[in-house]
C-alpha cells in the first residue's frame, strides 16, 4: 500500500512546495524538496502503521503464520475504517505542516505563514478524500479475497453505510475542490495567463494528465471491481452456474451486496439440489410441480385416468436363490427400462411394490387418449424387458381405465401423491390375472372402450371374477409381438 500511495501523495506535497516557494520567490527547492520527501514518509507511516494495531494479524497471516482466518478478515474492515479517519486528518495536518515548514525557509512574513497553513490543511484533507475510500478498499482487496476464499465467513462484516454513492460522491467534491484551488494557485503564478487566456486550457490538461489520469487508474478503477464482479455472477447464475461466490471485498453498501448475491446464490443453489433430489425419488413432473405451485394442488380430485400395475413372474424363488444384492441390482435394471417407457408416454410412475409398479396416466398432470399412451407404454416396456433379459425374467402388465381420488395422504410430515378407487384395485386384479390366462398383458374392456385406436393382436379373453368384485370384469388379452396401430 505504502509503494502505491508514496508516489501520488508525493507528487501533490512537491506541487504545493513548488507553489509556495513561487509565491515568496525564493529558489530553495533542494531544502523544500528533502522537507517534502520526509514529511511524506512520516505521513505515510502514520497513516498505514505497519505493525501495530489490528494490522499486525494480517501480517503475521501473510507471513505464513497460522492465524484464524475469520479474526483476520475482520481486522481488515477495522483497520481500514480507522485508517480513512487517520488518513484525512493526519493529511490535512501534514500538507498545512509542510506549507508552514517550506514557508518558514522561504523567508514568509507570519501573516503568509498561517495562510500557507490554512491553504494546505483545506488542500491535504481535500486531495485525501478524493481516494481515501476506494484507494484502501482497493488495496484491500486481494487481501480479502485471499482470507475469505469461496467460505462465507466474510458476509456480514461490509457496512451498508456509507454507500459507495455517499463515498463517490464525497469524492467528487472534494476533486472538484482541490483541482480548482490547484487551478487558481498555478494560474496566479502565470502571470501570462491574463495575457494568453488560452494557458487555462494548458493548466487543466497538465493537472489532469498529471495527477486525474494516476488516481483513475490506481484509484476509482479498482473500486469499481466489485460491480463487474456482480455483473459477471449474474451472468453465470443466469446460466445455471451455482459453484462460484463472488468476492465480498469491499466496506459499503457494493461488499454487503456481494454477500446477499452469495446468500440468494447459495438459496438457488439448494433449491437446484433438491429439485434432483426430490426428482430422483419422485416422479420429475409431480417433483417440479410440487415445487412450483406447492402440494395444495394435490388435496384431492376425481378424474379418469388408466392405471397400469407391472409385476415380474415368479420373482420369489429368484430372490430367494440370490443374494440381495443381486436380487436389487435386477429390479433396478427392470424399473431402469419401466420409469422412462412411462415418462416419456406423458404417465407417472406413482410406487413401487415390491417387484412391481404402480403407474398412472391422466394424473396428476392431465393428458389427452391416456389409455392409448398407457398401452403404448406396456407394449414398450414388454418388448424392451425381452431384448434385455432374454427370457430369465418375465413380467405381466394389467391395464384399466377409470375414475379415481387422486391427492395427497399422509400426515406428521410424511406426504405421498397416491390414487384411490375401484379402478386401481381392478387394474392389480388384472396383473395377477395374467398368470392364469398366460398373457403378459391384459386390459380390462374399460380400457379397451377408452382407446382412441385400437391396436391389432386384442383377444377376448371372457368375462372374470376377481377378488373384491361382485361382478365378473371383461378382460383383453393383447400381443406385444404383434400389436400396431390401426
Amino acid at each position: 500500500m505504502c509503494a502505491i500511495g508514496f508516489p501520488l501523495v508525493l507528487q501533490i506535497y512537491l506541487l504545493f512546495s513548488i507553489v509556495v516557494l513561487a509565491f515568496e520567490g525564493s529558489a530553495h527547492y533542494v531544502e523544500a524538496a528533502a522537507v517534502t520527501v520526509v514529511v511524506v514518509l512520516v505521513q505515510q507511516y502514520v497513516i498505514v502503521l505497519p505493525g501495530l494495531g489490528r494490522i499486525r494479524v494480517v501480517e503475521r497471516w501473510a507471513a505464513g503464520r497460522e492465524v484464524d482466518r475469520g479474526r483476520a478478515l475482520d481486522a481488515t474492515y477495522i483497520w481500514a475504517r480507522g485508517m480513512v479517519v487517520r488518513a484525512v486528518g493526519i493529511n490535512a495536518v501534514g500538507v498545512a505542516l509542510l506549507g508552514v515548514v517550506v514557508g518558514v525557509i522561504a523567508g514568509a512574513t507570519r501573516w503568509r505563514l498561517v495562510q500557507y497553513g490554512l491553504l494546505g490543511a483545506a488542500t491535504g484533507a481535500g486531495a485525501q478524500l478524493v481516494a481515501v475510500h476506494s484507494f484502501v478498499e482497493g488495496s484491500m482487496r486481494p487481501v480479502r479475497v485471499a482470507l475469505g476464499g469461496d467460505t462465507g465467513i466474510g458476509d456480514a462484516l461490509p457496512r451498508t453505510r456509507p454507500t459507495f454513492a455517499a463515498w463517490s460522491n464525497a469524492s467528487m467534491l472534494a476533486v472538484a475542490f482541490t483541482y480548482a484551488i490547484g487551478a487558481a494557485l498555478l494560474a496566479a503564478l502565470l502571470d501570462r495567463v491574463t495575457e494568453i487566456p488560452v494557458l487555462a486550457l494548458v493548466i487543466g490538461c497538465a493537472l489532469t494528465l498529471g495527477f486525474a489520469v494516476t488516481i483513475v487508474g490506481a484509484v476509482f478503477s479498482p473500486s469499481l471491481l466489485p460491480i463487474r464482479d456482480l455483473a459477471e455472477g449474474t451472468e453465470r447464475v443466469a446460466a445455471g452456474d451455482y459453484s462460484q461466490r463472488l468476492p465480498v471485498v469491499q466496506d459499503d453498501d457494493l461488499g454487503a451486496l456481494a454477500a446477499s448475491f452469495n446468500r440468494m446464490q447459495a438459496g438457488l443453489a439448494e433449491r437446484q439440489r433438491l429439485q434432483a433430489a426430490f426428482g430422483t425419488y419422485v416422479d420429475p413432473a409431480l417433483a417440479a410441480r410440487l415445487l412450483e405451485q406447492g402440494d395444495d394442488i394435490f388435496t384431492g380430485e376425481r378424474r379418469e385416468v388408466t392405471v397400469m400395475f407391472v409385476d415380474v413372474r415368479d420373482f420369489t424363488p429368484f430372490a430367494e436363490a440370490n443374494s440381495a444384492e443381486d436380487t436389487v441390482a435386477r429390479l433396478n435394471a427392470l424399473f431402469e427400462i419401466v420409469v422412462p417407457a412411462v415418462v416419456d408416454a406423458g404417465g407417472h410412475v406413482n410406487k413401487f411394490l415390491g417387484d412391481g409398479a404402480l403407474a398412472v396416466f391422466g394424473a396428476p398432470n392431465d393428458l389427452a387418449d391416456h389409455a392409448d399412451s398407457a398401452v403404448a407404454a406396456a407394449v414398450l416396456i414388454h418388448r424392451l424387458v425381452a431384448e434385455r433379459f432374454d427370457g430369465e425374467l418375465r413380467i405381466g402388465i394389467g391395464i384399466n381405465t377409470g375414475l379415481v381420488i387422486a391427492g395427497t395422504i399422509g400426515g406428521a410430515g410424511k406426504l405421498e401423491f397416491t390414487l384411490i378407487g375401484d379402478t386401481v384395485n381392478v387394474a392389480a386384479r388384472v396383473e395377477q390375472l395374467t398368470k392364469t390366462t398366460g398373457d403378459p398383458i391384459l386390459l380390462t374392456h374399460h380400457c379397451v372402450d377408452a382407446l382412441a385406436s385400437r391396436p391389432t393382436g386384442l383377444t377376448d379373453r371372457g368375462s372374470h371374477a376377481l377378488k373384491g368384485k361382485s361382478a365378473e370384469v371383461q378382460v383383453f388379452g393383447l400381443d406385444p409381438q404383434s400389436t400396431s396401430s390401426s
